[in-house]
């Protein structure tokens, strides 16, 4: 039972030290951003997140529901 804990623990252990070996190495090293938004090639072919999208969608339209606010 304790061969296959420290068995876990050190493929854990590996496969954490594999997938930072970028942020380790690079100076000023960091992940990347997994936001569709801030894709370089996203934006080159004019697709946001859709909370943006949608959004921008609203703001746009001639045909948007005025929406009441009970404050």
């Amino acid at each position: 039972m304790l061969k296959l804990l420290l068995l876990t623990l050190g493929i854990c252990a590996i496969s954490i030290l594999l997938l930072s070996i970028r942020i380790i190495l690079q100076k000023g090293g960091k992940f990347r951003s997994l936001h569709i938004g801030q894709s370089p090639e996203m934006r080159q072919k004019g697709i946001h997140c859709v909370q943006s999208m949608d959004r921008m969608m609203r703001h746009q339209s001639p045909h948007k529901v005025k929406e009441h606010t009970n404050k």
